[in-house]
């Protein structure tokens, strides 16, 4: 995969989002919040993947629909081509985000039962004016060629196709922009594991071809390492490692990601024997009331008193290896 260059096309820094819990019926009032995402910051350099993983709840999705401002944050910025995507208003956000487009996680429910195939992909080009007409249908018909369809299925309806030819038409759709960035929402967990190599080939292939940048969420560490060029990991709400993908898999500092890196599965059963899986004791915190400290502390065999009084900051622990742990190292 081509590594990208070291100028930033997306810079987050201390995003935020909060949702309100609320009492009363005619007269409401705000009793707490669910920290969905709790101040997380991170860089995507432009031609690079970088995935984000963790388990169900952590906040990925979230961030990707904040990044697409589906969802406004509580707090923080995002620059986008060193623009301040948060100050965009909303009438000028529908061009902006030509550049920016996202594929869903689940390619049953993303698309319009209503509509064809043609109709479905070709309608970003018909919103912003790009083409219409017979132009129309032959951008159409080779944006479902590039993701390996007939163009005789723009005449179809989504029914009619597996899961895997439903994901290609949501990437179909997200390429007809040509956009510089693409979220991938879980883009393969809904999939048969043969069809998600399939899917994820061709995301490297079009990558390629195109010059993309992705930022792959995901909860499988195995389809990230795969695809990605550095690693955030996430734990409710807050990222914990962020690394090189190589780095991170050969020293995970953050006893976390150790624990995740020690359920991908192995294909060699003489090297799968020399591993000893980490089972985390109890369930994930509510974000409505997470830990004080680190927040993982209550599931982590390293914890020490400063865990549960301080947060660690998420800094450089050498070579660009981020990673907020008070006993980082002693992971691996």
């Amino acid at each position: 995969m081509r590594q990208g260059s070291a100028e930033a096309l997306l810079r987050v820094d201390n995003l935020v989002k909060h949702y309100p819990i609320t009492k009363g019926i005619i007269r409401q009032k705000q009793v707490g919040a669910v920290r969905a995402v709790d101040g997380i910051s991170f860089e995507v350099r432009e031609g690079e993947t970088l995935g984000l993983v963790g388990e169900s709840g952590c906040g990925k999705s979230t961030t990707g629909r904040l990044l697409m401002r589906l969802e406004e944050p509580t707090e923080g910025s995002v620059r986008f081509e060193r623009h301040d995507w948060l100050a965009i208003g909303k009438n000028d956000l529908r061009r902006a985000r030509k550049d920016m487009q996202i594929v869903f996680q689940d390619p049953f429910s993303s698309l319009n039962p209503r509509m064809t195939v043609g109709e479905m992909v070709g309608e970003p080009l018909l919103i912003h004016g790009i083409a219409k007409g017979a132009e129309l249908e032959r951008r159409t018909a080779k944006l479902l060629e590039v993701v390996g369809l007939d163009r005789s299925h723009a005449r179809r309806y989504p029914h009619e196709f597996s899961g895997g030819q439903r994901q290609r038409i949501g990437v179909a759709r997200a390429l007809a922009l040509n956009p510089k960035l693409i979220i991938l929402d879980e883009p393969v967990s809904a999939l048969d594991v043969s069809v998600q190599a399939q899917v994820v080939n061709l995301l490297q292939d079009l990558q390629q071809e195109f010059g993309l940048t992705y930022i792959f969420i995901a909860h499988d560490l195995a389809v990230v390492r795969h695809i990605s060029n550095r690693v955030a990991v996430m734990y409710l709400g807050k990222i914990v490692e962020l690394a090189q993908k190589d780095e991170l898999c050969s020293n995970p500092l953050h006893p976390y990601t150790e624990a995740l890196l020690s359920a991908v599965p192995i294909p060699n059963p003489r090297l799968r024997g020399e591993r000893r899986r980490i089972i985390l004791e109890g369930d994930v915190p509510s974000p409505v009331n997470p830990p004080s400290g680190c927040r993982f502390h209550t599931r982590c065999r390293f914890a020490k008193d400063i865990c549960s009084q301080r947060e660690p900051v998420l800094e450089d622990a050498g070579g660009g290896h981020m990673c907020a742990c008070w006993v980082r190292g002693e992971a691996g």
